[in-house]
C-alpha cells in the first residue's frame, strides 16, 4: 500500500510476519514522497506494481489505439531471451544489430525501392523518432544544396496537411523550419495539389504525405502532389522531395493494394517512415525509417563511436535501446511472411467494413472517411438523431463495458464536428465487432433518451482558444506571405510572358 505519511513505516513487523499470511504481500507500506528506505521480497515488490495497475484499462478493447497488443507465445519468450541487449552496441550484439538492417532492406524491397539503390535507415522508437530523422534529412539537403548555390539557407519551411500528426508539428517547431500546413475543407480531409501554390517555393525542404491519417484511415492524394512538384520543378527549376508518413498505413499497402504507387516508385519520395508496433504488429516501440538510396542521408548526421568496443556509426536521435522489439520485428516478418501479412490485413479491413456499416445501419452516425483503406472507422454522429449528446458522451458510456474508443476535435477548418474513431486490430473478431456494435447502439439509445453530460467538451477551453487563434492568425499570416508571392510571380510572369499552375516563372 501507498503512506501518505513517509514518517510511518512497518518497522514494528518484519517481512516475516507482514508476509505471514497470502495478502501480506501487498501490505508492505511504500512511502509515496521519499525514496523507500528498506528494501522488500521480490514477491511483494510485483504484487504492488501489479495492483497499481489493475485499474489500467484492458488493452485488448482498447480500439483508440494502433498499437499491437497481442504476440504469440513464441514472441514472448523471444522478447524475454534479449530484452538486456543494447541495440546500440553492436561490437558486442552484431547479430541483434544484423536484424535491424535486414529489416530495412526488406522494407526497402516492400517499397518498391529502386534495385540498384543502397537500401538505408534505422530501427527506432517509434514513427516520431522516424519522422523527425526524416526531417533532418532533408533540411541539411536542402541547406547544403542552397549553400553551394551560393544562396541564403537561413529561411526554411516544410509543407504539409491540416491533418498532419503532431509530431511533424514538434519538428518544425524544435528545429526552426517555418511550418505552412494546408487547411482542411469539409468533405475533403486529405492533402491534394489544390492549394500547394500558396504554400510551395524555393525554400521549401519537402512536402510531407500522409499514408493512412490518423483522423479518418485515408491516404493524401500522392500521385496529384507528385505530378504538381514536377510541373513545378519544370518552370522554376526547384526540386522538391518527399517524405510519406507511412505510420499507419505503410504497412498495409504494400499488400492490400500492391499496384497503388505510393511509395519508392514515385521518384520525388526519398523516404518513408512506419511504425512497427502497428500494423508491423509488434509491440511498443518500434519504427521504421527508410531512405531511398543511402545517399538521401546526409554524412553530416552520422556519428563515429568507439567506446562500446568497436567503432560503430549512429545516426539516431537516441542512443543506447533495447533490441527486443526489433527481434520481434525480424521474427513476425519470417512468421508471416507476404502471405500472412496479407491475410491478416485483410481480415481486419473486413471487420472494419462491417462495423461501419452496421454503427451507419443504426441511424445514429455518418462515415467521415469516403474510403476504407486500413481498418479504421471514422464516423460521426447524425446530429439530427443525436440532439441532446455527443461523441465524447458515447466514448464515456461504452466505457462502462470495458471499450476505449477515440472522440476528438478535427484540426482547424473543419470544427464543425466531432470525430469517433474506431481502430480494429487483428485480435478482434466478428463475435467482438457484434459485441461492440451492440454497447455502441445501446449507449446512443441511453443517451438519447436521458441527454449527454459532455456537452461542455464541445466548448473551447481558454488554453485551446488562445491555441486555435494562435493557429488561425498563423494560417492567415501564411495566407497573406502567399498572396504576395503569387502577385509578385504573377507579375514576373507577365513580364517574361509566361504562367504556369498559378505560378509564374
Amino acid at each position: 500500500m501507498v503512506s501518505n505519511n513517509d514518517d510511518f513505516h512497518n518497522n514494528d513487523l518484519k517481512p516475516a510476519e507482514v508476509n505471514s499470511t497470502p495478502y501480506g504481500e501487498f501490505n508492505f507500506d511504500v512511502p509515496k514522497n521519499i525514496f523507500p528506505k528498506h528494501g522488500m521480497p521480490a514477491r511483494a515488490s510485483a504484487a504492488i506494481v501489479n495492483s497499481e495497475c489493475w485499474t489500467d484499462a484492458n488493452s485488448m478493447l482498447n480500439l483508440s489505439s494502433f498499437v499491437t497488443t497481442f504476440v504469440e507465445p513464441e514472441a514472448r519468450e523471444l522478447a524475454a531471451g534479449h530484452f538486456h541487449k543494447n541495440f546500440a552496441d553492436p561490437d558486442m550484439y552484431p547479430h541483434a544489430r544484423g536484424t535491424g538492417f535486414q529489416c530495412v532492406k526488406w522494407l526497402h524491397s516492400l517499397w518498391n525501392g529502386p534495385k540498384d539503390a543502397t537500401p538505408y535507415g534505422a530501427a527506432t522508437i517509434g514513427s516520431s523518432e522516424a519522422c523527425m530523422l526524416a526531417g533532418l534529412a532533408h533540411k541539411w539537403n536542402w541547406r547544403e544544396a542552397r549553400e553551394n548555390a551560393g544562396k541564403d539557407a537561413a529561411r526554411l519551411n516544410m509543407v504539409t496537411g491540416g491533418i498532419v500528426q503532431i509530431v511533424w508539428k514538434k519538428f518544425m517547431r524544435y528545429f526552426d523550419v517555418e511550418a505552412r500546413i494546408v487547411p482542411l475543407s469539409v468533405g475533403n480531409y486529405r492533402l491534394t495539389a489544390e492549394h500547394l501554390d500558396k504554400y510551395v517555393d524555393e525554400n521549401t525542404i519537402c512536402v510531407v504525405a500522409i499514408a493512412g491519417q490518423t483522423f479518418t484511415g485515408e491516404d493524401d492524394d500522392f500521385q496529384e502532389i507528385h505530378d504538381w512538384l514536377d510541373a513545378y520543378e519544370k518552370c522554376t527549376g526547384v526540386s522538391i522531395p518527399m517524405h510519406i508518413d507511412g505510420a499507419s498505413g505503410g504497412v498495409i499497402n504494400p499488400f492490400l493494394y500492391p499496384e497503388y504507387e505510393w511509395d519508392f516508385r514515385l521518384p520525388r519520395v526519398q523516404s518513408i517512415n512506419a511504425s512497427g508496433h502497428k500494423h508491423g504488429l509488434v509491440p511498443p516501440c518500434l519504427g521504421w525509417i527508410v531512405f531511398r538510396d543511402r545517399s538521401i542521408f546526409n554524412e553530416k548526421l552520422v556519428f563515429y563511436v568507439n567506446y562500446l568496443g568497436g567503432e560503430a556509426p549512429t545516426a539516431t536521435l537516441d542512443f543506447s535501446k533495447g533490441s527486443k522489439t526489433i527481434i520481434l520485428q525480424h521474427y513476425q516478418m519470417l512468421r508471416l511472411g507476404r502471405e500472412g501479412f496479407e491475410r491478416i490485413m485483410r481480415h481486419m479491413l473486413a471487420n472494419a467494413a462491417t462495423l461501419r456499416d452496421h454503427l451507419v445501419e443504426s441511424g445514429y452516425f455518418k462515415i467521415i472517411n469516403a474510403t476504407q483503406r486500413i481498418p479504421v472507422v471514422a464516423l460521426t454522429l447524425d446530429k439530427d438523431k443525436a440532439t441532446n449528446f455527443n461523441g465524447f458522451d458515447v466514448s464515456a458510456k461504452v466505457r462502462e463495458k470495458g471499450w476505449i474508443l477515440s472522440t476528438y476535435s478535427m484540426p482547424p477548418d473543419v470544427q464543425s464536428f466531432n470525430s469517433v474513431r474506431i481502430v480494429i486490430r487483428p485480435h478482434i473478431n466478428q463475435n467482438t465487432v457484434d459485441n461492440l456494435v451492440s454497447n455502441i447502439v445501446s449507449a446512443c439509445d441511453f443517451l438519447g433518451k436521458h441527454g449527454g453530460k459532455s456537452r461542455l467538451r464541445n466548448c473551447t477551453t481558454s488554453t485551446r482558444r488562445r491555441r486555435r487563434n494562435a493557429e488561425a492568425a498563423s494560417s492567415a499570416r501564411h495566407r497573406a506571405e502567399a498572396a504576395i508571392r503569387e502577385l509578385q510571380l504573377h507579375a514576373k510572369a507577365i513580364h517574361h510572358g509566361t504562367e504556369f499552375l498559378g505560378f509564374g516563372v
